[in-house]
């Protein structure tokens, strides 16, 4: 992927990196082999962003070209109306408070270069600011407030010309640094057909893909002409140099996988689990509604508030299922066995939401799941309940049991299990889903329907083996050669 730092006078910016190219605005806007050039990673470090200044139009038609520009005319846009500083994550308003907890001023300004801070204080916040806010200078106002507590009153990109002189040779520096760590930077002796990022949580207990997994997805990519990197959290700020993006961490909203994807489906990439799909799947409430408002069978089920808490044992009975809108991987999901335990229950989820998911309780020897991409069933499995327990995963204190999983082809599994959990998928989206089912008798329940399902070496894998891998990476490509 060709890097351009583009700015206003080269002569400035004494740099020597392989892979990078230090361009002049003008050169970048007016000569013709920079319009027709693909796949173009662009820094913009003019001396200004005003409207209709060189650096705005540098932002402006990257994007017409289909370049993928730092800042992009929409950041510049919403740093200027300060959008930015009302959608701070959670995790960067509590770095905020640390940072600054014994300063004794009541106003606190950071600038930025690459990420990071001319003092080693602030660097943790520098790093952060840098990941949420796409751009690679930045300027950072904080005032305290009446209560002692901190916030983050203005931020923006710092044009070329705000920068001190005497920050001129630390900025080069950070620079150099930030490419020169970056495996994307280097010169490839053949090119890739493109470049995904696999998404991952190395420190996960109950991670989406084991790591035979993920070497398998990077293997199938490989031969098919693909470079994948495994990319964790850290590498937020780097995710507009790839082509692709596919998470194999646990998804929620609010969550930094979120962030990622939305970072990503807003720089043109093609995103699995994309923003809309983590939306759907991760709130129970929203499927309940969703399933029953299309006719597709459910068990029954009642969204519970705290003003129709008395109706569940009513018309669910006991015992009966209990789900945190946005459970995952059996965690927050409760079975009530007696009005007791069920006031108890719900006392303590009502705490953490407005809303809870009751079900019906339908005792099975085996859940069903099929894995389905670019709504087409992909694999079929039974995951059979843990020993001694009502769920696949039974976990108690630190130890944690699955139950087996037996493997089908898609064409042996009952036709009306994988038809239903078509139905199913289709309406959240075409990305890559799992749908837990249940059945009785001829009846077929449809559970939940997962984003980021697992897809573990030895397990999903046991019909189509290294296919499996090789047919969700091809199915990504197809999109990014689709878009061009």
């Amino acid at each position: 992927m060709p890097l351009l730092l583009v700015v206003n006078n080269p002569q400035n910016w004494k740099l020597d990196i392989p892979g990078v190219e230090v361009v002049a605005a003008r050169t970048y806007l007016t000569e013709p082999s920079y319009s027709s050039m693909r796949g173009v990673k662009l820094y913009n470090l003019c001396r200004s962003y005003a409207y209709q200044s060189l650096g705005y139009y540098v932002s402006l038609l990257a994007e017409a070209r289909g370049h993928r520009a730092q800042p992009s005319v929409a950041a510049i846009q919403d740093l200027r109306s300060q959008v930015a500083t009302a959608t701070v994550s959670e995790e960067l308003e509590e770095l905020i408070q640390k940072s600054f907890n014994r300063l004794t001023s009541d106003e606190h300004t950071l600038s930025i270069y690459f990420g990071r801070s001319l003092t080693k204080r602030d660097q943790r916040l520098a790093a952060a600011l840098c990941n949420q806010f796409q751009a690679p200078l930045l300027r950072a106002r904080f005032e305290k407030l009446g209560r002692g507590e901190w916030r983050l009153a203005h931020v923006g990109p710092i044009p070329a010309a705000e920068i001190p002189q005497s920050h001129l040779p630390f900025v080069i520096e950070a620079a150099t640094e930030y490419f020169q760590n970056r495996s994307w930077s280097q010169k490839r002796e053949k090119r890739p057909r493109a470049h995904f990022a696999i998404l991952h949580d190395p420190d996960e207990t109950a991670r989406p893909s084991n790591p035979r997994a993920l070497a398998k997805f990077q293997k199938a990519a490989k031969d098919l002409g693909i470079a994948a990197e495994l990319i964790t959290k850290a590498d937020f700020p780097h995710i507009a140099s790839y082509d692709a993006l596919f998470i194999r961490a646990t998804t929620y909203v609010n969550h930094y996988t979120w962030r990622f994807a939305r970072r990503a489906a807003a720089e043109g990439l093609v995103v699995i689990d994309d923003p809309q799909s983590i939306v759907r799947c991760t709130n129970k409430v929203y499927l309940a509604e969703l399933l029953q408002h299309h006719k597709i069978r459910t068990p029954r089920t009642l969204i519970v508030h705290r003003d129709n808490r008395d109706r569940v044992q009513t018309e669910l009975g006991l015992p009966c299922v209990l789900k945190q809108p946005d459970s995952a991987f059996s965690m927050g999901v409760k079975k009530a066995r007696t009005p007791e335990e069920l006031t108890e229950l719900l006392d303590k989820m009502f705490e953490e939401s407005d809303l809870v998911i009751a079900q019906e309780f339908l005792p099975t020897d085996y859940d069903w799941r099929v894995g389905v991409f670019d709504r087409r069933p992909l694999y079929v499995c039974r995951y059979f309940m843990a020993e001694g327990h009502w769920q696949i995963v039974s976990r108690d204190g630190k130890e944690t049991d699955y139950g087996r999983i037996e493997t089908l082809p898609v064409g042996q599994a009952p036709s009306n299990v994988v038809r239903t959990a078509l139905r199913a998928a289709n309406l959240i989206g075409d990305g890559l889903y799992g749908v837990d089912l249940k059945q009785s008798g001829k009846d077929v329940y449809v559970i939940e329907v997962n984003d980021n399902p697992n897809i573990d070496a030895g397990f999903e894998d046991r019909v189509l083996g290294d296919e499996l891998y090789v047919a969700i990476m091809r199915g990504l490509l197809a999109r990014v050669e689709e878009r061009g």
